[in-house]
């Protein structure tokens, strides 16, 4: 078996595994780096990056929709193949193009999951490899579902890269991706039910913004079925059937395609951490504050994977810039993240940055709750929005915004605005006192204090 010595190995090409790789080769420091998938990571080639391109089309079919006979005689006609194309044109070139980056700085590839041997080697493709930093970069992978026929699922994956919409889909998980992947779907004309063990969908965010965007996503045709136990999968002749117990009743629903968004957890199980010596949990590879590994020294961890991470991208970035500072320089660097606002890119926008209502009022004595939805304000009118809502949360004393949540068709660009005055401790008489352009939807979140 023929061995192998680096500096520094990289398991993960995705934003946090190739910064480091990149980082620490112009270091001077041998690096080596493996994927078992195309180079490149999720967001990339399978994740945000794509699913925006598909998004597009809907954003002008739903304005379009808003303002038909208001200036707007006829609605475009959504082209799912030709948008599929056109995303190509990005997605195509991202793999060979990171290995030529990568090959450029002397990184060495390897095209493999690596397993753990020991505390600092690893076996990929028939190498030993020794390492004096291994970094865990490998990202996240949609939660295995264990109901009979759970194999017929299929994954985002597949959504983002289907060549024709099939008239019916079902979605298993009303998290994020279920719901943006919904709103796509249906816009392009696919009719679609997505069916949620919980009482309701997107548990991560505000309760009542959650609860208008299902109404907003049932009037354009989304059947929302929650509260519901699947237990089992069928295989039919061109559709498949999803048998569920639904309010004590054995009910079933077929389609002609069923997908798994019931959520994603640390891509780990094919590592062997266990022979390595490295301490994981379900949230994912246990780190400290200079994002090492607990149990192991050598091994360092960042992006989605790390139980430290908030799985979204711009903090991957913060996270990896961290890790190759630590094995450049020895740990001298500690992790410290602003509040990462977080966003649904249906439409109506759902987002949020901060602390929830119930978190602000557990911290605060006393806590403004700003929450109304907003359909007599210019914006809205002026466009015909569909919904348009928010909820900021001021702590009394300090008078500083401490939470913020929006439902609106910009509501991913206005909340880091939000974002801004929260990591900067303004108060709500600084934003106010600030002059933004008018009429715009930045100007609004004046309105909102």
């Amino acid at each position: 078996m023929e061995y192998k010595e680096y500096d520094v190995f990289v398991i993960g090409s995705g934003v946090a595994g190739r910064y480091v790789a990149r980082t620490c080769a112009s270091a001077g420091l041998s690096v080596a780096i493996a994927d078992n998938r195309e180079f490149g990571g999720t967001c990339a080639n399978r994740g945000c990056d794509p699913k925006k391109i598909i998004l597009g089309p809907t954003e002008v079919f739903d304005l379009a929709d808003n303002l038909s006979q208001k200036g707007i005689s006829s609605l475009p006609e959504l082209n799912w193949e030709a948008n599929q194309k056109f995303k190509k044109t990005f997605t195509d070139k991202i793999p060979a193009g990171t290995e030529n980056q990568l090959k450029e700085l002397g990184v060495v590839l390897y095209h493999q999951s690596p397993k753990f041997l020991d505390k600092h080697t690893l076996s990929v493709e028939g190498k030993t490899i020794t390492a004096k930093n291994i970094v865990i970069a490998t990202g996240q992978i949609p939660r295995i579902l264990t109901m009979e026929g759970a194999q017929l699922l299929k994954a985002s994956d597949d959504f983002l890269k289907l060549s024709k919409l099939p008239k019916h889909m079902i979605f298993i998980g009303a998290g994020y991706v279920g719901l943006e992947f919904a709103h796509m779907a249906t816009r392009y004309g696919c009719q679609v039910t997505l069916i949620e063990q919980g009482p309701s969908a997107l548990n991560a965010f505000d309760s009542d913004l959650v609860s208008e965007l299902i109404s907003v996503s049932e009037k354009l045709g989304i059947r929302f079925i929650f509260n519901a136990d699947i237990s089992s999968i069928e295989k039919l002749n061109k559709n498949y059937r999803v048998h569920y117990k639904h309010k004590g009743k054995n009910e079933s629903i077929k389609a002609r395609m069923v997908f798994n968004t019931a959520g994603r957890v640390p891509a780990i199980t094919e590592l062997s951490l266990d022979k390595g010596g490295v301490a994981y949990s379900k949230k994912g590879v246990e780190v400290n504050k200079y994002l090492q590994n607990i149990t192991n020294d050598k091994v360092y961890a960042c992006g989605d994977v790390s139980d430290h991470s908030v799985p979204l991208t711009p903090l991957s970035g913060i996270e990896a810039k961290i890790v190759a500072e630590n094995i450049i320089h020895g740990n001298k660097t500690e992790i410290n993240v602003p509040n990462v606002p977080s966003t649904v890119f249906t439409l109506p926008n759902l987002a949020s940055v901060g602390l929830s209502e119930d978190e602000a009022k557990k911290r605060y004595n006393n806590v403004i709750v700003k929450h109304e939805f907003v359909s007599d304000w210019f914006n809205v009118k002026r466009s015909n929005e569909k919904a348009y809502g928010y909820k900021i949360l001021i702590n009394e004393r300090t008078n500083e915004i401490v939470g913020a949540h929006m439902l609106g068709p910009y509501a991913a660009e206005t909340i880091n605005l939000f974002a801004m005055a929260i990591n900067l401790k303004l108060t709500t008489e600084a934003v106010k006192n600030m002059i933004f352009t008018y009429p715009s939807w930045a100007n609004d979140i004046k309105a909102m204090l």
